[in-house]
């Protein structure tokens, strides 16, 4: 009899330190919402891009990839270093040249796209068959993706090796940012890009 007498003892002293149910119904709520949260967020794809290059013509696959990977529900940042930078700044961007020289798609040869005046002509011409063809704008395409939620990246180093100033860019583009936030990104993105 003793013996039933020390069990109950110590079942009424494990019993006084046990959360009550409904502290354990409050715990099962928090962990089932915080298990949602996580799974959300694992489903959501995330693309990684890294922008290196000014050009007209290199200005136009970050952007129409970042925007279209939006539209289809992916996590995107486009990360904007050395002249790739100039897409971001408000003023270079709509001044962005194609070069001639060095090419192979351009329909003159090296010799004669080497010649002065010749960038301007073949960045013109790249103009026009943008405008003919009703092709979005750097800044439509920029704008665009900024509204679909597009982080737009602009390398601190790049701004301060350039000169730029914070004030330069587009409204919505994230500035301040090192190439260790970029490797972060592009380590935790499922695609990641150089362009």
């Amino acid at each position: 009899m003793s013996t039933d007498t020390t069990a109950d003892e110590s079942t009424d002293s494990v019993d006084a330190d046990a959360p009550s149910r409904a502290e354990l119904a409050a715990r099962v709520d928090e962990l089932e919402t915080a298990l949602a949260e996580a799974q959300s967020d694992d489903d959501q794809r995330k693309l990684s891009i890294i922008a290196t290059k000014g050009t007209l013509d290199m200005a136009y696959p970050p952007l129409i990839l970042a925007s279209t990977a939006a539209a289809f529900g992916y996590d995107v940042t486009v990360f904007h270093t050395f002249w790739g930078l100039d897409i971001l700044h408000e003023e270079r961007s709509k001044d962005l040249k194609l070069s001639s020289v060095g090419n192979p798609n351009m329909p003159v040869p090296n010799a004669v796209a080497a010649l002065p005046g010749m960038d301007r002509m073949t960045t013109r011409m790249m103009e026009k068959k943008i405008a003919d063809n009703d092709t979005a704008t750097i800044e439509e395409l920029l704008e665009t993706s900024l509204d679909m939620g597009v982080e737009f990246q602009a390398c601190q180093m790049t701004i301060d090796l350039m000169g730029y100033d914070e004030d330069d860019f587009y409204d919505g583009v994230t500035t301040g940012v090192g190439a260790a936030t970029a490797l972060q990104d592009m380590a935790d993105a499922d695609i990641q890009l150089l362009v």
